[in-house]
């Protein structure tokens, strides 16, 4: 990738670290319905103008199913479940449990037709990615029905997180990323106003909780999303989705930094894996 490429990888990588820690300060006080909607709305009102005025929306008239597709496994789907995981389990596991984002996308990119060439040194990457995020499980152990709950909220979103991406890539490449994203976030945005609505809070949330909002709706949902586009355009699908090995990283020095967690020398050398398994699995050599 070009060093533009490098840049808006690790600029989302550090702005979709942070989107769990959010989440997990919101569902204290307002139900995962409302956190979902409230940041897809607060998107929309920010990029829906923006698309408008470029013209942006007007070729999406022959991509109305692939918008709509797009709409429920990128955003209702992996929104809402993620809110309600984050109820039963940590930010950090989290984290780690989407970082499975990249191995799904391999395993039914075909059926996309979406073949890119891996090579052994991406498999290696993806491979030791893995590792990594799964060496920092010991930050929250999952136990009970309601932990097994939430790891299965988390592989939903996985899988909603995978497709996604593959959508963009077959159907709306081509496209003023703006249109789809902000059309996307428009229609997942109408899909859960009723849910939404039937478990609004009684009182209104507090300052930090309406702040946690706004960082999940404007940094982590309509900036992420934007470069998310533009790295599928440049890198590929399977690459742009190795995202999800820095992110758990940046989950957990969040919670080092904010939360007083102990990082532990196995956490450092896990944290030095992830970026390794990174670099190797987006590197493409010339004779790819």
């Amino acid at each position: 990738m070009s060093w533009r490429g490098w840049l808006a990888f690790a600029a989302l990588g550090i702005i979709w670290g942070v989107p769990y820690f959010f989440i997990r300060i919101a569902v204290q006080e307002i139900s995962p319905f409302v956190v979902a909607w409230s940041r897809l709305t607060l998107a929309a009102l920010i990029l829906l103008p923006i698309a408008w005025h470029r013209g942006a929306l007007r070729p999406l008239r022959n991509h109305r199913g692939a918008v709509c597709a797009f709409a429920v496994v990128e955003f209702v789907v992996p929104f809402s479940a993620i809110s309600f995981g984050e109820r039963w389990i940590s930010s950090s596991i989290t984290g780690i449990l989407i970082a499975g984002v990249p191995l799904t996308i391999v395993l039914i990119s075909r059926f996309f037709g979406v073949n890119e060439r891996l090579g052994r040194r991406r498999i290696a990457g993806l491979a030791l990615g893995l590792c990594g995020v799964v060496a920092l499980v010991g930050f929250g152990p999952i136990s009970g029905p309601l932990g097994w709950a939430g790891v299965g909220c988390m592989v939903l979103a996985t899988i909603g997180y995978a497709l996604g991406p593959l959508i963009i890539q077959r159907h709306l490449q081509g496209l003023d990323s703006i249109g789809p994203i902000a059309a996307s976030l428009t229609l997942a945005s109408a899909i859960l106003l009723l849910p939404a609505l039937a478990t609004f809070p009684d009182h209104w949330p507090s300052a930090v909780t309406l702040y946690s909002i706004a960082v999940l709706g404007v940094l982590c949902s309509a900036v992420a999303l934007l470069l998310m586009f533009y790295l599928v355009r440049i890198a590929g699908a399977s690459r742009a989705a190795i995202i999800t090995y820095i992110n758990p990283a940046v989950a957990t020095l969040l919670g080092v930094g904010l939360l007083h967690e102990s990082l532990g020398p196995g956490g450092i050398v896990a944290f030095i894996v992830i970026l390794v398994g990174s670099f190797l699995a987006t590197h493409r050599p010339v004779t790819e």
